[in-house]
């Protein structure tokens, strides 16, 4: 497992700020070209201390650019492209209660704001009740209380609220708000953004937005109004959307119920598709797979369609999840980080990489930061921003470096089905084993003697290109040269020994002599040295016009012995040259 310690690692260190007080979490990270000048800026939706100093800060390298107070906690920020006009600045879309701010060239340029939702009728009689003191304080609070509990209609925030409060704090509060209408408001759980008829990464892109009121709604880009609304049976806490809103799309929506639901266009209601076994806390879609991580310490993947493909457990609880898309070099990867100040990088079910950070990291963001496309930006528990450069020679071997039995071994073997053939053959070898091991034991007997005898009249007659004479170990090889009608003959005469050198060699040819004529057809060979290649050419002229070829035999012979040392036979080409003319 590569480090970032190691020699090896695959990441280079860029830049840490431990106290650059960034509280976020990772659908609160954004990279955007926000002035369309081709570098990246990061975008954040700080959550300050939970109570106060919320803001949207903007960071391009290791600075800060600008910061913009929000009035609530953040609960997603998605850089999008509302229209075509030029140039093509990205507006940023911050969600905060029940409002969605979009700013424009870093400056607001709209505020979208949820429909009201119905208000229950008797909590309005009993607060109008309550406005003409027909009734004291404590009587409002039991009355609010047996709505509460039969829970046909949520309470508004004020009931709620006002539930919550001492009794000496009841009257002054209702005296307060008794003027006021009652309004019940959801808020925004999680966003998206989906194409609206493109593929491009330029194209248009439509809001998808889910809310605490058990909803996900396609906001219009221009408009701001509700495109498209479906109900959920539990409060959506992650999405993950593909394809186009006017042609054909694909929402996957996790809830808090522990189920994973998917929304299509030509679906009016969701289409549940996995239950899981316990809380999600992260969800990420590689390819046509859904990874998600569970408060179990435990990492799956399941098919859309619902089937599980694998599961991991991890050494630490999973503080964030997020998808690694190289696009330069077409690799996908899920980063998910976890409680032990680590970072495990997921190919499928392979660990591929570990990476020790710091602190806990508490959001992750990978994409093109400045003019950089392998950046990887982290924000930490304690505060602080660390960023992170993918090595340009990096490579990501495919087996998993996690401790455990091979990736093999979980892939099951496509076993066909029997068929009938099948079992007679199985029958009939189970009925006559003894006599097939025989039949095979001797035919292989038989393939060994004849190999023997062949070898043994090779070496008999010298019919090799090795010499097998140990006081004069010779090797030769022959090459030819050329497309006809001439070809040049080449042998390359080697000494074996290792001291000794030989002498009185000679080389002849044996050739059909209607066929082929060579220049040259006899040789003295000169004093072979050990280890030294002699290489000895001559010309073969073909005589025939018929497109033929034949075999050309070389000798190389001891003077005054018959028998040859070594023998080659050099299968001749046929003579495209004489062919063609």
């Amino acid at each position: 497992m590569a480090e970032d310690n190691e020699p090896n690692a695959k990441w280079l260190d860029a830049h840490y700020d431990p106290v650059a007080n960034l509280f976020t979490f990772s659908s609160c990270v954004a990279l955007a070209d926000l002035q369309g000048d081709g570098e990246n800026k990061l975008v954040v939706g700080d959550l300050g201390t939970g109570l106060y100093n919320m803001k949207l800060k903007v960071y391009k390298g290791t600075s800060m650019q600008s910061e913009h107070t929000l009035i609530d906690l953040p609960t997603a920020v998605i850089s999008f492209l509302m229209d075509t006009n030029e140039p093509r600045t990205p507006a940023v879309a911050v969600a905060s209660g029940p409002y969605i701010y979009i700013y424009k060239n870093l400056r607001p340029y709209f505020k979208f704001t949820l429909p009201p939702l119905e208000v229950n009728s008797v909590e309005q009689d009993v607060w109008n009740q309550a406005k003409e003191d027909m009734i004291d304080p404590m009587t409002l609070k039991e009355m609010l209380e047996s709505l509460r509990d039969k829970g046909e209609v949520p309470l508004s925030v004020r009931s709620l609220r006002y539930l919550m409060l001492e009794p000496q704090e009841m009257e002054p509060f209702v005296h307060l708000h008794k003027t006021q209408p009652i309004k019940r408001q959801t808020v925004i759980a999680c966003m998206a953004m989906l194409n609206k008829n493109m593929a491009d990464e330029d194209a248009v892109g439509c809001l998808v937005v889910g809310t605490e009121n058990m909803d996900v709604c396609i906001l219009d880009p221009e408009a701001f109004t509700i495109q498209a609304k479906v109900g959920l049976p539990s409060v959506p806490v992650f999405l993950d959307v593909s394809g186009q809103f006017d042609v054909e799309f694909r929402i996957i929506v996790a809830c808090r119920n522990g189920n994973i639901y998917i929304v299509r266009r030509d679906l009016r209601r969701p289409k549940h598709c996995i239950e899981l076994n316990c809380q999600p806390v992260g969800l990420v879609r590689v390819n046509k797979n859904i990874v998600v991580g569970c408060g179990k310490e435990t990492l799956h993947s399941y098919t859309q369609k619902g089937k599980k493909l694998w599961t991991v457990y991890l050494p630490a609880p999973i503080m964030t999840m997020g998808l690694m898309d190289h696009k330069s070099k077409g690799f996908q990867a899920v980063l998910v980080a976890l409680g032990n100040s680590e970072i495990h990088l997921y190919r499928d079910k392979n660990l591929i990489n570990v990476t020790k950070t710091q602190d806990v990291v508490t959001s992750l963001c990978f994409g093109k930061y400045g003019r950089e496309d392998g950046t990887l930006i982290m924000t930490t528990k304690g505060g602080g921003l660390l960023v992170k450069i993918l090595k340009r020679t990096a490579v990501f071997e495919e087996k998993d470096t996690s401790p455990g039995p091979p990736v093999a071994q979980s892939i099951k073997l496509n076993v066909p089905k029997k068929t009938k053939l099948y079992v007679d053959q199985t029958l009939r070898e189970r009925e006559n084993a003894v006599a097939m091991h025989r039949t095979f034991q001797m035919d292989l007997c038989r393939l060994r003697l004849s190999a023997a005898r062949a070898y043994a009249k090779a070496l008999e007659n010298s019919m090799a290109p090795v010499s097998t004479d140990l006081a004069e170990p010779l090797k030769l090889n022959a090459t030819v040269q050329g497309i006809g009608p001439s070809f040049k003959l080449t042998l390359n005469v080697q000494n074996m020994s290792a001291a000794r050198p030989v002498i009185d060699l000679l080389v002849s040819f044996l050739y059909d002599q209607s066929l082929y004529s060579i220049r040259r057809s006899f040789f003295k060979v000169p004093m072979l040295v050990p280890g030294l290649m002699y290489p000895i050419e001559t010309f073969v002229q073909c005589l025939s016009d018929k497109g033929i070829s034949d075999i050309i035999k070389v000798f190389v012979l001891r003077a005054g012995n018959a028998a040859p040392l070594l023998t080659a036979h050099i299968n001749m080409p046929v003579s495209e040259g004489l062919a063609l003319g």
